[in-house]
């Protein structure tokens, strides 16, 4: 019999493997589980966890989670979870899970998409279930397998497992980084949580900025790769990859996951491509709307992969499609709404449809609120968008299917036919003339001297550029396993959990992408890019979809900075806190200032923005 909880006044029959967990009261253990935020400590020097550190950690995941709260105390040993109830809505799905039986406990944030089919071969392996829902299933699975069983996996995850017979800690990112996992480690405690701010809000971390981290940020627009953040204290766990912590505080990290990038034995033809992937992409999608016992929706942003999604979904028989869509103000050079597009697919397929359009001065005012939900700073300028976006769509449901990772994993990116068409330099070479933001020459001169470092990015991308695979391949590879982690991936997962919204992203389906990364780039780019996408398309979206030039979620406001933005951007930049610390050239902040709408990057960011945000989330933390 296992064990998950008890009343208050009740004594649980199996006590074998915890036995100091029940206090004559019932279990030092509450909660509900499934989703979306998690936090824990494991401590190394035989101190208890502190109660308050747990609270305190708890409390900045609340909006990921807010239908419930589950805490589990045990000595040296903490977890907690904040819950989105989506998959076994009963309190059968408490978290944090405890099998007594197995002797193991576990947090988790995610959704396995196999789990029914992961739970009927438990079965038959002579396990038996207390619960209805995926948790329980990657206990049992961990229990079979051991650490193999992650590569059975197939969905969106960040959990913890910890095992009583030796003590120890495992934890897990899944492939793409789609779920986050934050730590913070030193030689008494080990401590994780769902976003740095939990981690900021238990103390004892070293805030100090990372200056190598802070080469990153600046020049692959917010990307810092794992495992560093740009505060020095708090790490994050690599995509594809696990964590073992010791009882002593032993830490050992492996890649369960790699990305192949070869081509199949025997060549397909575009038509067999084109079947292929239409296969895996409506699998893809079916898996995220099947496993839910809520409704599911799309963000319709009115491109063609959101608009993909909902003709998907209507080829597979759904009935009562809801559909989001939200617009801003134009400006005189761009369109701040893509509703044009959206409202024909709209018109086609007769969704449950949503249509928010938000004035700039709305865009303003809650500008803070999307800053203090970033867990790291992002430059974006669709963060602020899917924020209020993300707020009412969570007043209508709870999970919705979104289009991110299409661009990446199907080459429909501008920058890549021009990487591709450079004859001459390095991959890297190639790679940074039409990608980076700032090359290190400018990023010495917006840093001040104390900030100064060698070209940690290009060393870094010259790295990850130079294996055995042809120069696109391995483009398209960093850009989906890395690049896109810690930036639109990243986005979306904290602008829509910020409101208690999970979002489900078929396109990052880790057998499609491992399907397209077989695909020659060539094909793939074809029709400047998504020329799969495109033919599958093909009679089931609109044309005018189809055809027209790549969109991006329009934000004009903060990419043409002008009026009250510009004050905005100017306040903080000129503020006693920024010019104390020190970070940035006056002369540099001078120069943008002069002409803020003249400096962008390559790929169409406003560098004012950029250093503004930035200082902007160091201030809203208390940095």
């Amino acid at each position: 019999m296992a064990v998950i909880y008890i009343k208050p006044g009740s004594k649980p029959e199996t006590l074998a493997v915890y036995p100091e967990w029940y206090d004559g009261n019932g279990l030092i253990q509450s909660g509900r589980g499934h989703m979306c935020g998690i936090c824990g400590e494991l401590r190394f020097d035989g101190q208890a966890v502190e109660e308050q550190r747990l609270t305190d950690m708890l409390s900045r995941l609340e909006r990921r989670g807010p239908d419930d709260a589950g805490t589990l105390r045990k000595g040296t040993l903490a977890f907690g979870h904040r819950r989105l109830s989506v998959i076994d809505l009963t309190d059968r799905s408490h978290q944090p899970m405890v099998d007594e039986t197995l002797g193991l406990a576990i947090v988790f944030n995610g959704a396995i998409y196999n789990y029914i089919e992961l739970r009927a071969q438990l079965q038959g392996m002579g396990y038996s279930f207390f619960s209805g829902g995926d948790t329980e299933v990657i206990i049992k699975a961990y229990h079979a397998w051991g650490e193999q069983c992650v590569e059975r996996f197939h969905g969106m995850f960040a959990f913890v497992i910890h095992d009583s017979r030796d003590q120890s800690l495992f934890a897990v990112r899944d492939r793409f980084g789609i779920k986050p996992f934050y730590y913070s480690h030193d030689q008494r405690r080990f401590r994780f949580a769902s976003n740095t701010q939990a981690l900021l809000a238990a103390g004892d971390i070293d805030t100090s900025l990372d200056a190598e981290a802070l080469h990153f940020q600046f020049t692959l627009h917010a990307v810092v790769p794992a495992p560093r953040t740009v505060i020095s204290g708090i790490r994050k766990l690599e995509p594809g990859h696990q964590i073992r912590i010791t009882a002593n505080g032993e830490i050992s990290t492996a890649r369960y996951w790699h990305l192949d990038a070869t081509r199949l034995p025997q060549a397909l033809s575009d038509d067999e491509w084109v079947e292929a992937i239409h296969a895996a992409l409506r699998t893809a999608v079916q898996r995220r709307n099947d496993v839910a016992d809520v409704p599911v929706g799309v963000l319709l942003s009115g491109g063609l992969d959101s608009s993909l999604l909902v003709a998907l979904l209507a080829e597979l028989g759904m009935e009562d499609i809801r559909t989001f869509s939200v617009g801003f103000e134009d400006q005189p050079e761009e369109k701040g709404s893509e509703f044009e597009y959206s409202d024909q697919v709209v018109d086609r397929y007769q969704p449950r449809h949503h249509k928010f359009l938000v004035p700039n001065e709305e865009v303003l005012k809650r500008l803070p609120e999307a800053v203090d939900n970033m867990a790291e700073p992002m430059f974006g300028q669709d963060a602020v968008a899917f924020y209020l976006l993300a707020e009412q769509v969570s007043q209508q449901i709870k999970v919705v299917q979104s289009g991110q990772g299409a661009d990446e994993v199907f080459g429909g990116y501008f920058w890549y036919s021009r990487m591709l068409a450079e004859s001459e330099g390095s991959r890297l070479d190639r790679f940074r003339k039409h990608y980076f933001d700032r090359d290190n020459p400018e990023y010495l001169r917006m840093m001040n001297s104390p900030w100064h470092t060698g070209d940690i990015t290009g060393d870094y991308v010259a790295d990850a550029l130079n294996a055995a695979d042809t120069f696109l391949d391995q483009v398209l590879r960093l850009d989906v396993t890395t690049l896109i982690v810690d930036d639109p991936v990243k986005r979306v997962d904290n602008m829509t959990m910020a409101w208690g919204l999970e979002a489900r992203v078929p396109f990052l389906d880790h057998e499609l992408v491992e399907l397209a990364a077989r695909c020659p780039p060539e094909t793939r780019l074809k029709e400047d890019g998504k020329y799969l996408l495109k033919r599958i398309a093909r009679g089931i979206v609109p044309d005018s979809v189809i055809d027209r030039p790549k969109g991006y979620f329009p934000m004009p406001a903060l990419k043409y900075v002008r009026g009250e933005f510009l004050e905005f951007m100017r306040d903080i930049l000129d503020s006693q806190c920024c010019r104390e610390r020190g970070l940035f050239s006056r002369d540099y902040i001078d120069m943008l200032l002069a002409a803020p709408e003249m400096h962008h990057t390559r790929i169409q960011g406003s560098k004012l923005w950029h250093l503004a945000v930035f200082e902007y989330w160091l201030q809203r933390q208390g940095l």
